[in-house]
């Protein structure tokens, strides 16, 4: 395929899978038409980059189909400078989708071939607002805490407290979360309430797990 037919394949994503699926907001239709997600897969999966399933990364890392996480990136509702933080950045689609709507993003991920191919992309086009950084998913990145929007792409099964602590007053956490053996996920936003969080069920997903969020078996003696 050559860039033009790649234009017209990212526009059909756009308008026959993301505004179907009740995505409205113009500049988050705006971001995936803008950006290239053929660049973001192996060579070999080029032509399919833009098909509505999850596409198999190096590492164990996907990306999610088109459908779900536009619907994710829209209820985060980023806005003009806002700080984002991207969890299980993989190969970085996710976090050069989030550089065309906030003002800095910082993208974490624990395997360096995927930090520095993401690196290596975002840097090709242009993209000098987000830094790939290596670290355990879980841990997110305290150093630039806290932030307006944190985006984690995969499904859990726990939010860990550590990450939603790096979050601001009115900051807002969007993820997949799957309780262990449930046949399906849910899209939900974790927002602050006192000193606690609360979590919002916004839609059915079915995404591919992080194995960094598994929760931790018990055993009794």
């Amino acid at each position: 395929m050559n860039e033009l037919q790649f234009e017209t394949a990212r526009k059909m994503m756009v308008d026959c899978q993301i505004r179907p699926s009740k995505v409205t907001n113009q500049k988050v239709l705006d971001a995936f038409l803008l950006v290239p997600r053929e660049a973001f897969v192996g060579k070999h999966q080029r032509t399919i980059a833009y098909i509505d399933e999850d596409l198999p990364l190096p590492g164990g890392r996907n990306l999610m189909e088109p459908m779900v996480f536009a619907r994710l990136v829209q209820a985060l509702e980023v806005q003009v400078g806002d700080s984002v933080l991207v969890v299980g950045a993989a190969s970085g689609y996710g976090s050069a989708i989030m550089s065309h709507l906030a003002g800095s993003v910082i993208a974490v991920e624990t395997r360096t071939q995927l930090v520095e191919k993401a690196q290596e992309i975002l840097v090709a086009h242009g993209i000098d607002n987000t830094a790939v950084i290596k670290s355990r998913l879980v841990d997110g990145y305290a150093e630039e805490a806290p932030y307006d929007r944190i985006l984690v792409e995969g499904s859990v099964e726990t939010m860990p407290a550590t990450l939603l602590e790096q979050l601001t007053t009115k900051g807002k956490l969007a993820a997949i979360y799957r309780p262990h053996a449930a046949p399906i996920g849910t899209a939900c936003i974790w927002t602050r309430s006192g000193k606690s969080f609360v979590r919002k069920s916004l839609f059915d997903a079915c995404v591919p797990n992080l194995d960094d969020f598994n929760k931790k078996l018990e055993f009794i003696f």
